[in-house]
């Protein structure tokens, strides 16, 4: 990309320069922090107060930045995670030292295998302490960078004042640039507390490079899809991250195209089109489908285990994989690799492609479609079903919606309708339990005016029963749907399956309704009956409320074993 506007600073104007000159009085570092980000575009940060980092939440109070405090630091992360993804904006999260910082470590995973811009800023022992000596302060770690260096994107230190706007600026930068994901910066405690007579932050630039695809590649993947007889496309998280479902619904109806969208890749394309192969990566039918493509475009997947059908997956024809994180391609299969953001490449191959026409492909689509739901009618689960479709036909189309790592959940990673791009998400990336809260905690910030719904198991909804307290403080509209079967309903199926028996799989629990409104949230006990009643009345009132299903559900039978 150009740096060309770099030249052109602005000049300033007189009244600037003397506010430089005589800078506010009662500004310590903590207010550098906040003011890099107000002067970046950030408006809302999330967090959690620690001794360390009073310096910067003093400094919030002198900001515009809204605040949105949670209770633990993972959920903290989570909440951020999910306001980066909905927004594709950097979501700051404050953390303070050691035991503080390293309970959003799992967070951070998950933010790092869903590319969600997250820009941790942690407190430090005092700049005397950093080293690795064995001080004995409070929070101590021999490197508290070390534990984040091999999960987030990029790591920054800021030892004085003067380094806290470029290295906040620096984190930005890095976790805006394709693959978004997060990034950590850490400043010490004497360094945030320390008056500073520093001009007040403005005009900060910390623009993303673009990671364009080389042009000579994009030649050869469309001659290959322009001439390919029977292709077919994955489209994955990448395609949603980079705002390309326009895109990418263009390419496949110009080449005739039947489309799969992986489980982090929801909504990337219309459910009910007739191109759409929907999101069954967990059957035979559609991984036969897709293994006899002479052409498959896999965009913004690396094709890891859940996009592959368990590893089974062996694709007999030509792959041509787009995808922004270069540590992806050709990772699980042999392909022609364009690293490039998902949305650019697309763009420039919609434009290099021939049009193909093939009145078959919608028939083909059908076929394995149709196979698809008789297998999984034979196996009878109607129940599991039934509560999509009335979760379904309850929740506005353009309302976000955050799954925990549960049964239901992972029944609509295959088979819920996403309508909209970028409205259903979970925590499939890293795969830990305790999501689905706080995220559409994290989302309801970015935008109050629709209903968000989270779902979790009970003992997912154990993790983060907290944040019940979260979203009454901020009077947020969460709706937060808790399937009860009294313990860990999917490593109870597993283990029985394995073992015959299960080990820690069954859980006492509490009263879920009575325990919500001992918050001040309002819950109901559900039925299968009246779930979409019970769902779209939690909707369409203010606030956060909680319902409560009590089932047992089961998995549909996998294909790959």
């Amino acid at each position: 990309m150009s740096h060309d506007h770099h030249d052109e600073r602005p000049e300033l104007t007189p009244e600037q320069i003397a506010a430089a000159l005589k800078p506010p009085p009662g500004r310590n570092g903590g207010d550098l922090v906040v003011e890099t980000l107000q002067g970046l575009g950030a408006t809302t940060v999330f967090g959690l107060p620690g001794q360390h980092a009073l310096g910067m939440f003093d400094a919030l109070r002198r900001s515009s930045l809204g605040y949105i405090g949670l209770r633990v630091e993972n959920n903290a992360g989570f909440a951020a995670d999910a306001y980066g993804r909905v927004t594709g904006e950097v979501a700051p999260l404050l953390l303070s030292t050691g035991p503080g910082a390293l309970t959003s470590l799992a967070a951070l995973q998950e933010a790092a295998a869903a590319s969600a811009p997250v820009l941790a800023i942690s407190s430090q022992i005092p700049a005397a302490g950093l080293g690795g000596g064995r001080h004995g302060y409070l929070h101590e770690l021999r490197d508290q960078k070390a534990s984040f260096r091999d999960i987030v994107k990029s790591v920054h230190t800021a030892r004085t004042a003067s380094q806290i706007p470029s290295a906040i600026a620096a984190a930005w930068e890095s976790a805006l640039t394709a693959p978004h994901g997060p990034v950590w910066v850490e400043i010490p405690q004497d360094v945030l507390l320390a008056g500073t007579t520093l001009p007040v932050v403005t005009a900060m630039d910390a623009t993303p490079r673009e990671v364009h695809a080389r042009p000579e590649l994009i030649a050869v993947a469309a001659h290959l899809l322009s001439n390919a007889e029977r292709p077919a496309i994955i489209a994955g998280g990448g395609v949603v991250r980079s705002d390309a479902s326009g895109k990418l619904r263009a390419l496949a109806e110009k080449i005739s195209a039947p489309v799969v969208t992986t489980f982090g890749g929801k909504g990337a394309f219309p459910w009910e089109h007739p191109l759409s192969l929907q999101s069954w990566l967990e059957d035979r039918h559609t991984t036969d489908f897709l293994e006899d493509a002479d052409v498959l475009l896999v965009v913004g997947s690396g094709l890891g285990e859940l996009s592959s059908n368990y590893y089974t997956f062996a694709p007999r024809g030509r792959v041509v994989q787009i995808e922004a994180d270069a540590g992806k391609l050709e990772s699980n299969h042999p392909a022609l690799g364009i690293h490039a953001d998902a949305r650019d490449a697309l763009a420039e191959l919609l434009e290099a492609v021939t049009p193909r026409e093939e009145p078959t492909a919608a028939e083909r689509v059908r076929e394995v479609l149709g196979r698809v739901r008789d297998r999984i009618d034979a196996q009878e689960r109607t129940l599991e079903q039934h509560l999509l479709g009335e979760i379904r036909s309850a929740l506005p189309d353009t309302s976000p919606s955050f799954w925990d790592m549960t049964i239901l959940a992972y029944w609509a990673w295959s088979a819920f309708d996403a309508r909209h791009p970028n409205t259903m998400h979970s925590a499939q990336g890293a795969g830990g339990l305790g999501y689905g809260l706080p995220a559409a905690i994290g989302a309801a910030a970015a935008d109050r005016t629709k209903p968000v719904l989270a779902v979790s198991g009970d003992g997912g909804a154990m993790y983060s029963l907290a944040e019940l307290a979260t979203a009454r403080q901020y009077d947020l509209p969460v709706t937060w749907l808790i399937v009860d079967d009294g313990g860990y309903g999917i490593l109870r199926e597993y283990m029985t399956d394995a073992f015959g028996e299960t080990t820690g799989t069954e859980l006492s629990r509490p009263d879920f309704v009575a325990l919500a409104e001992s918050f001040g949230v309002p819950a109901v006990r559900t039925s299968p009956e009246t779930l979409a009643a019970d769902l779209a009345k939690s909707f369409a009132q203010p606030g956060p409320s909680v319902v409560v299903l009590p089932a047992l559900l089961r998995m549909f039978e996998p294909t790959h074993l």
